[in-house]
């Protein structure tokens, strides 16, 4: 989460105006960074607290996100009555735990874990909270490998591409693992099984492969990985697990590449981690994580509650949460069937990758991928192209409304600069045309700017940035 730090003191008696409609008496105010001294009424507090939202972007044209932003309303109310249960409480709320457990065996069996395999799982708050889990669960077992050969554990590394995401970078300096990322190279946007393999070592915890980058919208060769894998054990006896990431993929591969051997029919991969609030399609709020089989989750990370008069195991990094988003889970597992999520996705993918081809048509841009993967792609300007930025059409496009994230790769590939389009469901092919016109209109007014060809419009100190 953010941290935020307390305003000067001249800010602190800064107060919010009231519009005198809401109020019987006019002029009243309440301050910013102090709790007022007296309430007011519900529906005066809910139309102050709309008024200062008002200036958030629409979430329905945001394409820098790829948390939902929109369920239906029968979805909302069932959160809305289950926002006063608490996850944590297995007691109180057994029927919710069920639910927990169901989405945990759906999973399970739509990421083919191996019959009789008793795979263990659990929601969380979300893909990084999951990531986490995962990350500490190939930690321990490390350590008990090394320990058990009578080595030290003491400098233990994770290896993954340098696209992953900064969920990634938290684990490792939280828990103390060196963290081996594989830079980006020109035709190399992700992790490969040969870069992989080269950076591990017998203080290796395990290498982390992304289904979905969220820089471009790839698929890590998982496959790849594993088999570069088994040569290197074959060679040096370093048996090196898989974490496959996939906060969006894991949603999206199992209805539009079901052929695509990425999961646990891979024998190497032993947990997996899912957004249940990305392409599950649940406001945010969840995530869910799944390991291959008991073994895969050491014991000594479980907690054991008292359940019902019986024994509940629990592994989490955060404890109080609605159940609301468990519930919302189960429910579009339930409302869309694998058929229903198969037509969303494709829906997304049939968009995504329209808008990519159109896209690609304007004079100055260059597809990095096209949404063949997830339905995310990413696009560059060409290199001839020096009057304006992708930061300048990224700036030019939010006047419309668009929220469409420009960035630059990271180390070994700065100098690229990209714009990024993530296409969820409520994103229509009418919204992909009124954006494609916009995108068109805002290339011929750049390109006919006074300052077309000179110096960028948005000076680098004053670019805006965004972090999904």
């Amino acid at each position: 989460m953010p941290l935020h730090g307390k305003v000067g003191e001249d800010e602190q008696e800064a107060e919010v105006d009231i519009n005198p409609v809401y109020v019987r008496v006019a002029g009243r105010q309440v301050p910013r960074y102090r709790i007022p001294a007296e309430g007011m009424l519900p529906d005066t507090a809910l139309q102050v607290v709309r008024d200062e939202l008002i200036l958030d972007g629409n979430a329905r044209l945001n394409l820098a996100t790829f948390v939902t932003t929109w369920m239906e309303p029968q979805a909302a109310q069932l959160m809305a009555e289950c926002f006063d249960k608490n996850m944590i409480d297995k007691d109180e709320y057994p029927q919710t735990a069920e639910l927990e457990r169901r989405c945990v065996n759906i999973l399970g069996n739509l990421w083919h874990t191996p019959p009789g395999s008793q795979a263990p799982g659990c929601s969380t708050t979300g893909s990084s909270e999951a990531c986490m889990l995962g990350g500490m669960a190939l930690l321990w077992r490390w350590r008990a490998r090394r320990r058990a050969a009578g080595a030290d554990a003491v400098q233990p590394n994770l290896v993954m591409g340098a696209n992953v995401q900064v969920c990634w970078e938290k684990f490792c300096r939280y828990w103390q693992v060196e963290p081996r990322f594989v830079p980006m190279a020109p035709g190399r946007l992700h992790l490969t099984g040969p870069e992989a393999a080269a950076r591990c070592d017998e203080n290796t915890i395990g290498v982390v492969a992304v289904m979905g980058s969220t820089m471009d919208g790839s698929y890590e060769p998982v496959l790849e990985i594993s088999e570069a894998l088994d040569r290197l054990q074959a060679e040096r006896q370093l048996d090196i697990p898989i974490h496959v990431d996939g906060a969006s993929g894991g949603f999206v591969a199992p209805f539009l590449h079901p052929a695509l051997l990425w999961d646990f029919r891979v024998p190497r991969v032993q947990s997996i981690n899912a957004s249940g609030h990305k392409y599950g399609l649940v406001y945010p709020g969840v995530g869910w994580i799944v390991w291959r089989e008991l073994t895969a989750l050491p014991e000594d990370l479980v907690f054991r509650v008292n359940y019902l008069g019986g024994d509940m195991p629990t592994f989490a990094l955060n404890f109080s949460r609605p159940g609301s988003n468990v519930a919302a889970q189960y429910y579009n597992f339930i409302r869309l069937g694998f058929e229903g999520y198969r037509k969303v996705q494709q829906n997304c993918q049939d968009i995504a990758l329209h808008l990519s081809g159109e896209i690609a048509k304007i004079g100055p841009f260059e597809l990095l991928t096209d949404g063949s993967d997830l339905p995310v792609f990413a696009v560059k300007l060409r290199s001839e192209v020096t009057g304006y930025t992708v930061f300048d059409i990224s700036e030019r496009l939010r006047q419309r409304g668009w929220l469409v994230p420009a960035y630059t790769f990271p180390e070994n590939l700065t100098d690229t600069s990209v714009l990024r389009f993530v296409i969820r469901n409520g994103f229509s092919a009418d919204m992909a045309g009124l954006l494609l016109d916009d995108i068109r209109a805002q290339v011929k007014a750049l390109e006919t700017h006074p300052a077309a060809g000179h110096a960028p419009l948005v000076p680098e100190k004053d670019r805006q940035s965004f972090a999904h």
